[in-house]
Order: structure tokens, then sequence, then C-alpha cells
């Protein structure tokens, strides 16, 4: 089937189209699912986002492409000011994926442009663009050499690493952290330093050879054929090839000749017959990128998914987890509680309790790690047999802003330990926990991680903050998730989810009230330890901050 002109060509195919869409639909930033529904039916559709020349859309950070600022941005961190919400259910696995479009065409075609283009009018957050560029196996001397006299064809399906480029994408689609490639194209090797990705709601992939590969296609959700014509490639490479890639007029037409074209013929020109649609003219062609930004939006609205309001009617009356600790409740730790969950107590006094307590709960979580037997010799000569740590690393993990509060403690006691940082705001419209912003330190996948949150109540925020480090391969039964306060609800929810998760606080509070707030609580911990006001509708720490 085809729009009116020469705009767009869509493919026609087997799939049913959804009669029910509605054009005037709120946009949805649900991250999951796959492309099952026609794109016929958004033809009749009114574009929500119309891109035209004169639009200047929010732009987006993405990886392998040009970094875009978003609202909220200093040198050394971005934070997202729309976050990524729930991509996992109440059990806490990932059920829902990205949607990962697929864009091909030949070389010079505009691919990266029209990526671009469909970043901005798509004006959701966490959208990755990878680049099939990345993915170009590492040649040995001999093709080193052919390269540098421009007689080695990058354009060759043999060119790539497919194996590796399945990997990532197939992590990537089902919400794991992954580490991609960085090609320098003017030395034809990749660079040591790979650039970690994660989290996508939306990942656009671009390549040449894009729908060359049978294992390739069945990650892609909706392919794009970016069709340009032939002199109008060859002239958008030597600009690039020039200017970007430090190469001579000669050997750029030489190797088209050779390669290039050949290969576009061959290789990538006929994979056409697997798109879904077909965009001439590139990134100027507003018509067709209307319809894939409305086809974008309309899947992703069919994967909403609400987890604080499930986590709250679950697991009512059951007992509660082995996995939990609960420290012995001394007559110093019931006085340092009936400090901090005092309102009159002032801000010094609630700081200075509050930091005692959490030096107690750290030492206490300390002492579920695994210990080895050791024997050290003494002053005296003498022999002492003890224990020692068996080895492992210990990273501790802070949900922001609260759960900050907890670093001092967690570095008095253990020398030299990484921290990462991890913030998680409630959204007010949806009542749900959002992902705005993560620093993890590399290679934390066989650490023992301690997350740490001052309160948890319905256990949403810690849930999240879970499956970010799940998702980039810390293993469950290394997580140990500290709190000064949690509520049974909390408990629950994490234990069900997590059931490997070693749960640790100080107290344990039956309820929680119709606001998510723990009763009796402890108020706003945030608030009370930074000083700051509460507004009329603040939430426990477990929910994140309050902008």
């Amino acid at each position: 089937m085809e729009t009116t002109g020469s705009d767009c060509n869509v493919k026609p195919g087997d799939q049913q189209a959804d009669g029910g869409m509605e054009a005037d639909r709120t946009m949805s930033r649900s991250d999951s699912g796959s492309g099952d529904d026609s794109l016929d039916s958004l033809l009749n559709c009114v574009p929500r986002c119309p891109l035209t020349p004169s639009l200047s859309p929010r732009k987006r950070t993405t990886s392998q492409s040009k970094t875009e600022p978003p609202l909220l941005r200093t040198n050394k961190r971005t934070i997202y000011t729309a976050g990524r919400p729930p991509w996992y259910n109440v059990t806490g696995t990932t059920f829902k994926e990205a949607f990962v479009i697929g864009l091909c065409g030949g070389s010079a075609s505009g691919k990266t442009t029209v990526a671009n283009k469909i970043i901005e009018a798509l004006d959701v957050p966490w959208v990755v663009l990878l680049s099939m560029d990345s993915f170009y196996k590492v040649l040995n001397k001999e093709e080193q050499e052919l390269a540098a006299k421009n007689e080695y064809n990058f354009d060759h399906p043999d060119a790539f690493d497919f194996e590796l480029l399945v990997t990532v994408l197939r992590k990537l689609k089902k919400g794991k952290s992954i580490k991609v490639p960085v090609y320098d194209f003017t030395s034809h090797c990749r660079r040591k330093e790979w650039k970690t990705v994660y989290g996508a709601n939306v990942v656009i992939f671009e390549g040449i050879l894009a729908f060359a590969n049978k294992e390739l296609l069945k990650l892609l959700d909706m392919k794009v054929f970016v069709d340009t014509d032939s002199d109008i490639r060859l002239i958008r490479r030597l600009k690039r090839d020039i200017s970007q890639r430090g190469r001579d007029i000669s050997g750029i037409i030489k190797q088209y000749n050779k390669f290039v074209k050949p290969a576009f013929e061959q290789y990538i020109e006929p994979t056409v017959q697997s798109a879904d649609i077909v965009v001439p003219r590139g990134g100027e062609n507003f018509v067709a990128l209307d319809l894939i930004v409305q086809h974008v939006h309309s899947q992703l609205e069919k994967r909403e998914i609400t987890v604080r309001s499930a986590l709250a009617s679950a697991h009512q009356g059951q007992p509660l987890p082995k996995t939990l600790s609960v420290m012995e409740s001394t007559p110093q730790v019931r006085g340092m509680h009936t400090i901090i969950r005092n309102k009159e107590t002032n801000r010094d006094e609630f700081i200075f309790y509050s930091k005692r307590l959490m030096r107690l709960l750290i030492e206490h979580a300390l002492s579920f790690l695994p210990l080895k037997p050791v024997s050290v010799e003494t002053p005296q000569g003498g022999i002492y047999n003890g224990k020692r740590l068996s080895g492992q690393r210990i990273t501790g993990v802070s949900i922001l802003r609260a759960g900050e509060t907890m670093e001092q403690a967690l570095m008095a006691v253990c020398k030299d330990i990484r921290l990462g940082k991890i913030l998680i705001q409630t959204n007010h419209d949806t009542g749900e926990p959002e992902l705005h912003y993560l620093r993890l330190p590399k290679d934390l996948s066989e650490d023992y991680v301690i997350l740490m949150d001052s309160t948890v109540s319905t256990g949403a925020a810690a849930l999240m903050a879970v499956r970010v480090l799940l998702d980039h391969d810390v293993a469950e039964d290394k997580i140990f998730l500290l709190s000064l306060l949690m509520a049974e609800m909390g408990v629950h929810s994490v234990a069900y989810a997590f059931p490997k998760v070693r749960i640790i606080t100080t107290a344990v509070d039956k309820e929680v009230n119709d606001q998510f707030h723990i009763i009796p609580g402890i108020g706003n911990f945030g608030d009370r330890y930074f000083g700051t006001d509460a507004p009329s509708d603040w939430c426990e720490s477990d929910e994140g901050m309050d902008f």
C-alpha cells in the first residue's frame, strides 16, 4: 500500500490492522512489547507530532550519535527530565521489551539523519541509537594493509561481526546493560574503551546491512528502508570521508566503484523486500517520518504498566520472609528511633542519631557477607584464628536522594569502597516510579552490592533499583537492600519479586496509608535530614525525590 504521492511506501504484510487505535491518545512512555500491529491503520490517523522544517522539538541524549542536551545536565552527568517508567512486573521480571526500529539503506543514504529526526519527533526519554558501523570486525595485519590502500571491502557482509551485533541488540532489547565497541575509521580498528548503553524505551538500529541477517530481522519490530539517489549518496560519501575520515578523493571513488556500488546492488538493495516502510528522500520526507512516529507512539501506548497499585494490594497477611534481617531492638536502638521519629526533634539531633543508627545498620549488614577462615600471627608470636572477606569486592549504591545519606557510614567501615547512584522519582500523573539517572561503577557483575535507601514503604523504588542492578548482571544473591525503616508491604514486595535479595533494616512498621506513607513512620527522611520543606503531597524516600 502506498501513501499519496511518493512520500512513503508501506509494504503490505499479513498483520491485522488495529481498528480501535485513536489518534488523540496521550503519549505513552512505556518501553516494551513487540511490533505485531499493522502500519496500515496509521494512514488514517492525524499526526500528533508533525514534522515540519520549522519544528524544533526537545532533544535527547542518544548512544552512538551526537549528544544532545536534555533539560537538566552538568558537565559530568545527565539527568533525564522525563524518566523511564517500570519495564518489569510485580514479580520483578522484565516482560516488556524495548521497541526496536531497524533503518537500512545504502552508504550515505541519510539513515543517521532519519534516525535523529525520529528521535526528535518521538520526544520520549531513553532512546538509544545503535550504529552498525560500530560492529566492523577487527582487521588483521594483511587486512589493515588492504584497507590503507582502499582495497578492503567494508560493504561486504563478511566485514561485520554479526555474532556480536545480534548478542548486543538482543540484550539491549531485553533491557540489559550492554557494551558497544567504538570503531576508529582512520586506523580501522576498535578502540580500547567500549561504550556502555542501558535503559532503552526505543532502540533505533541503523546500518547498510541492517536487514541482511535473519537473526537481526527477528529482533526488529519495525523495518524502514531509506531510499536515496545513488548520485546524492556518492556526493555525501565524498564529503564525509574527506572531512571526517581523512581520505583522498581518488581513493574514495576507487573504493566506491570497486566495492560500495556492487555491494549495494548485490546485498543492500534486495533487502528492501523486508522493509515495512520505504522512505524516499531520507530526512526531508516529513510525511514518511510522521507515519513512523505515529506507529511507534501507538505501540508504546499499548505497553503501559502499573506497579505501585499492584504492590499495595499484594501479600496481605503473609509472614515476613526469611531473607529479612531486623536489627535487635536493644534499648539503644529504641532510644535512637524514639528521637528520630519524634516530629519535635530538631535537625541537628535528627542527623546525629540517624548517622549513629546508619553506622550500626552497616556493621550489622557486613556480618552477612561470606567470610573464610584465616590464621594470622600476632606481635607476640602467637597464632590467631580469625575470619576474612572471601575476596569479592563490595560496591555501595544509593537511591537518591535520601539513600545518599548512608554513604558516609558505609565508607567509614569499608575502606576504598566504590559508590554508585540511582535517581528514581515518582511521576505524579501516573503515581509510578521512574528512573531518571544512574551512575554505576564499571564491572560490578562480580561484586557484592549494598543498596541503600533511608525508608522503604511500598517497595516500588527499591524494586526498580534492584532491577537496574540485575540488568547490569549483578547476581541477585549478592544484593543487600539496607534501610533504616521499612513497611511490611515493602518487605514483602521486594522479597516476592527477588527472593534471593537480603533485606536488612533497623525496624519494620506494619502499616502504609492511602498516600503510601509508612505508619507510624518517620516522616519525609530527606526533607528532615537536608532541611528542605516537604510539599503537601510529600512522599517517603522509597518513592523517590519529589520535585
